[in-house]
């Protein structure tokens, strides 16, 4: 195993196969790895050895979380999906989705799954 999947396979047992930021179980080939803090707002931006590198800020994602959170920050991204309750009942298709039982939603309690570990 290269060093490059070592540090993959670290990243994926991180949270014993869980993604970072919802929770779900993934297998290791749909993992994606997360810049927790985006490369972006990296010091260098083109430094391999920099600390966005680092294991401390790979983190294990779903697919959808990784999409969703984009480069935002973890703060930029706790908004989101903090305000994401609002933004989805406030739609008309959801509303009679809500009233028939179809679907149920909660508020996002502001906490990552890794923050809960």
């Amino acid at each position: 195993m290269n060093k490059k999947e070592e540090q993959r396979q670290r990243v994926w047992l991180k949270y014993d196969k869980h993604c970072a930021y919802c929770g779900k179980e993934i297998e290791y080939k749909d993992m994606q790895i997360d810049h927790q803090r985006p490369k972006a707002y990296a010091p260098f931006p083109n430094d391999k050895n920099s600390a966005v590198n680092s294991f401390e800020n790979l983190m294990p994602s779903c697919r959808r979380c990784n999409h969703y959170k984009r480069a935002e920050t973890l703060e930029g991204f706790r908004e989101l999906m903090v305000t994401l309750y609002d933004r989805i009942k406030g739609q008309y298709i959801s509303k009679v989705a809500i009233d028939y039982g179809i679907i149920v939603i909660k508020p996002f309690d502001g906490i990552f799954y890794f923050e809960k570990e």
